[in-house]
C-alpha cells in the first residue's frame, strides 16, 4: 500500500492525529480515543499503519500473557511527499477530500458527545470565507498560515495544552472573471441595513 492510499482513509487519519505530539499509545488507548469505531477496526488500521512504516513500536511488554505494544508516529512518514501530491488524479483528490471531511465530522461529533464540550469556551470555529486572491496574494496567505501553524506542530501534550484539529481547506470555487471590472458603485444602492 503506497503512502497516499495508506493515509487517505478516515480511521487511519484519525489514528495519525491521535498520535501527534510525540505520544506513545497502545491500540487500546487508541480505541478509548476513537470510541465510535469498533475495536477490531482500530486494531486492523493500526496494523496497516505499522506495516506501512507510519507507526513504529516504541515499547513492547508482556501483560497477562499477551504482548502489549506502545506505538509512536514516524513524522517523516505521516504525510504525502510533494512528488506523490503532484501525481494525484482528480479521483485521488476526491477520495482524500472525502476522507478529510469524514475525519472532521467524526471528530466534531465525538467532541460534542463529551460531557465537557463547550464550543464557546473552547473557541470552536468553523467559519468559511470566500475571498478573491491573485496568485501572489494566495501564496502570501498560505505562507502566513504555515508560519502561524508550523511552530506548534512539534508541541507535546502537557496539562495546560488541549489538542485542537486545525484543517485549512482551500480550493477555487470560481474562475477569475474574463471581463475587466468597472466601477458600478454609482449604479448600485445598498439595501437598508446592509454592510
Amino acid at each position: 500500500m503506497d503512502a497516499f492510499e495508506l493515509l487517505a482513509h478516515p480511521v487511519r487519519l484519525r489514528v495519525v492525529h491521535a498520535m501527534r505530539g510525540g505520544r506513545e499509545l497502545t491500540t487500546a488507548d487508541l480505541c478509548d480515543r476513537i470510541r465510535d469505531v469498533s475495536k477490531a477496526t482500530v486494531y486492523r488500521h493500526v496494523d496497516l499503519l505499522a506495516a506501512g512504516g507510519v507507526l513504529e513500536v516504541a515499547l513492547e511488554r508482556r501483560v497477562r500473557g499477551a504482548v502489549e505494544r506502545r506505538y509512536r508516529l514516524r513524522r517523516d512518514r505521516a504525510g504525502i511527499d510533494t512528488h506523490t501530491a503532484n501525481s494525484l488524479s482528480p479521483d485521488d483528490h476526491r477520495s482524500a477530500f472525502a476522507a478529510a471531511l469524514a475525519v472532521l465530522t467524526a471528530e466534531f461529533a465525538a467532541y460534542l458527545d463529551r460531557d465537557s464540550a463547550d464550543p464557546v469556551a473552547d473557541l470552536v470555529g468553523y467559519r468559511q470565507h470566500a475571498v478573491w486572491l491573485s496568485p501572489g496574494e494566495l501564496h502570501g496567505m498560505i505562507d502566513g498560515m504555515r508560519e502561524a501553524i508550523a511552530p506548534h506542530l512539534a508541541n507535546e501534550p502537557s496539562p495546560d495544552r488541549t489538542q485542537y484539529l486545525i484543517s485549512p481547506i482551500l480550493f477555487p470555487v470560481e474562475a477569475p472573471p474574463t471581463e475587466t471590472c468597472t466601477d458600478h458603485t454609482a449604479d448600485e444602492q445598498p439595501e437598508p441595513g446592509a454592510m
